[in-house]
């Protein structure tokens, strides 16, 4: 049986208070999913849930193997008589003390459990094969799942945790489409994704709803203006405009992963107005601009909301509207593969802007 779980898994059985075994190793890239795996560790093994009981945090870069050893034998005078031991950004300690922990794992003290906090945690080692059968390790990123022969990330695991998390940790309920806008706009950084929640709570209100709405105007602020913007300006055919307003948000410190949700949500919506008038058109059926734009979640107010729209999904014309979708599939799949690099995630996004700002046949 494997004992090698994600944390999303973990958190969810911890309610259960299982018993941590003598070796235990949270891996992966996402720092906040680290730190609630860590925290509810170090709970199950001292039996505390104050946090007040006294646990050792050994800094990982200049520890010593004698010296962990000496802090698992002592017994603990609190607690339930296990001592925490957590070596912190324990790459290093890894991989020059492997084989020691490679026994360690077979012969371990009972005195104490040992946590080792990595950032990669390769598979296919002799430790990390033994502690999967014998100890526990966390994976803590992002829940990904296999498309074609890449990881992407897992949408619908990750909104089924946005949800759950909501409700739980902030005490308010958020709507599915809120959920999907959130992700979009901020990617799945668990870390801000959370953050964004604690404001959007304070705005709902104890066991308030988090609207999709609230989701545009608390979280997308300057950013959305500036996205909205800088897309105007390509789909007007202005490619220069479209590209300042591009580098002004990558030099403010915008993520292009999060930047690109923010241009994804606004684009998917032309998509998906457009695809509605192309359906509409295979049946031998008419609908309304104005109708197809409603349908795809286009707002009639404030006033000349719904006209604007309109106006610009006419200036992208039918060719280029009738390609979002395939745009934006393969934007998305670079910055999440052989364009993730800062440098490289530019350059896919102007390609987009200059794509949005060629002039084709009218709609």
């Amino acid at each position: 049986m494997s004992n090698t779980i994600h944390a999303f898994g973990f958190l969810d059985r911890a309610s259960k208070s299982p018993t941590i075994p003598s070796v235990a190793v949270i891996f992966g890239d996402e720092p906040f999913l680290q730190r609630l795996v860590m925290k509810q560790i170090r709970r199950d093994v001292l039996n505390d849930e104050t946090d007040n009981v006294p646990s050792t945090k050994i800094d990982g870069e200049s520890a010593e193997w004698r010296d962990v050893v000496d802090e698992l034998s002592t017994r603990s005078l609190f607690g339930s008589g296990r001592r925490f031991v957590l070596v912190d950004a324990a790459d290093r300690f890894v991989s020059k003390f492997r084989s020691e922990l490679e026994d360690y794992v077979e012969h371990p003290r009972a005195t104490g459990a040992l946590v080792l906090q990595v950032g990669t945690w390769p598979s296919n080692t002799r430790l990390f094969k033994s502690i999967d059968k014998q100890g526990l390790q966390v994976e803590c990123r992002a829940p990904q799942k296999t498309s074609g022969r890449r990881k992407v990330p897992d949408e619908r695991r990750l909104l089924d945790w946005l949800a759950d998390w909501s409700a739980r940790q902030h005490d308010a309920v958020l709507s599915p489409r809120a959920a999907e806008l959130l992700l979009q706009l901020i990617s799945a950084n668990l870390g801000l994704l959370d953050q964004e929640l604690a404001k959007l709570a304070l705005f709902a209100g104890p066991g308030g709803e988090i609207s999709p709405d609230m989701v545009r105007d608390v979280v997308g602020g300057w950013r959305t203006k500036t996205t909205w913007e800088m897309i105007d300006a390509a789909t007007d055919g202005n490619a220069a405009e479209a590209l300042r307003q591009l580098d002004n948000l990558l030099q403010s410190g915008e993520n292009p992963l999060a930047l690109f949700g923010s241009i994804s949500w606004s684009l998917r919506r032309f998509a998906a107005a457009t695809r509605l008038v192309q359906m509409a058109e295979q049946h031998g059926q008419r609908i309304s601009l104005p109708a197809a734009l409603e349908r795809a979640g286009f707002k009639k107010w404030p006033h000349g909301a719904m006209d604007n729209a309109a106006r610009q999904l006419r200036q992208l014309r039918r060719e280029r509207a009738g390609r979002l979708y395939q745009w934006l599939l393969e934007t998305d799949l670079a910055l999440k593969g052989s364009h993730s690099t800062p440098r490289r995630a530019r350059f896919i996004l102007e390609q987009l802007m200059v794509r949005l700002s060629k002039q084709t046949a009218a709609l």
